[in-house]
């Protein structure tokens, strides 16, 4: 029988394992990185700002980073795939690569990633809305706070999506999304093994996802021939989510 100096001190020990177990489970829960971000799109669109807000230079050494967002003035796509550069412009109406970090940023969102979470897509997902809500659904099972921003990416053979890499008019001051597709190369691809680039938030409309949706997403062929904004995708099968992994 335990003495109440004994009983206590059980007590008291049993009491710390506890708290060190449920700390033990937050921890596994925090996620590993930190969505930040330069610039608005309600800046351009609604007051043509289209100045320069981060030097890409900042981020020379950062690892495992993950970008997108477009050049200043809007004269190109900004992307990064775990700290390689595929950044792309229209020269002469020509898709051009640069994949130095010598650009500076109208809009960025950022986020380093070092483990991602990989996630089969059940074939039901085909469109955008489908696959928004699929990927809410999915942070959510991944412990992932869907109040705050994330990254995600998505790899596999697409049906079809729709891109394009801006080229905007020098001096035009009515900007739309659709005259933002207009003003460069533009397109529909079929049948392609992607990788998308995406940024999930529902409180960040108009800041770096539109006012319509919760994804702002980038598309890289695997070919590495077609690089830039996504405007559309319908999945194909067998496509794979990546979250990022929690601690």
């Amino acid at each position: 029988m335990l003495t109440f100096k004994k009983k206590s001190k059980y007590v008291s020990t049993l009491f710390l394992l506890l708290i060190t177990i449920s700390c033990s489970s937050d921890k596994k829960e925090t996620a590993n990185f930190k969505v930040e971000y330069n610039g608005a799109l309600k800046n351009a669109m609604q007051k043509g700002d289209l100045s320069a807000k981060v030097n890409l230079q900042e981020f020379k050494d950062t690892p495992n980073f993950y970008a997108l967002g477009a050049f200043e003035n809007l004269k190109g796509e900004i992307q990064l795939f775990n700290s390689e550069s595929f950044n792309t412009s229209v020269v002469d109406s020509v898709l051009t690569f640069d994949k130095s970090y010598n650009q500076k940023a109208t809009l960025l969102v950022y986020a380093s990633v070092s483990k991602w979470n990989s996630i089969k897509i059940p074939d039901s997902i085909i469109t955008n809305k489908q696959l928004e809500n699929y990927i809410a659904i999915a942070a959510k099972e991944q412990h992932l706070k869907v109040d705050e921003p994330f990254p995600f990416l998505i790899e596999g053979v697409a049906k079809s999506f729709d891109w394009h890499v801006i080229n905007w008019k020098d001096g035009d001051t009515e900007h739309s999304h659709q005259k933002h597709i207009n003003s460069g190369l533009h397109g529909t691809i079929k049948e392609n093994e992607v990788t998308v680039l995406g940024f999930y938030s529902d409180s960040h409309h108009a800041i770096f996802t539109h006012h319509t949706t919760n994804i702002h997403m980038h598309v890289k062929t695997m070919d590495n021939k077609i690089v830039g904004h996504l405007d559309g995708i319908t999945l194909g099968e067998n496509m794979v989510l990546k979250l990022p992994m929690t601690k």
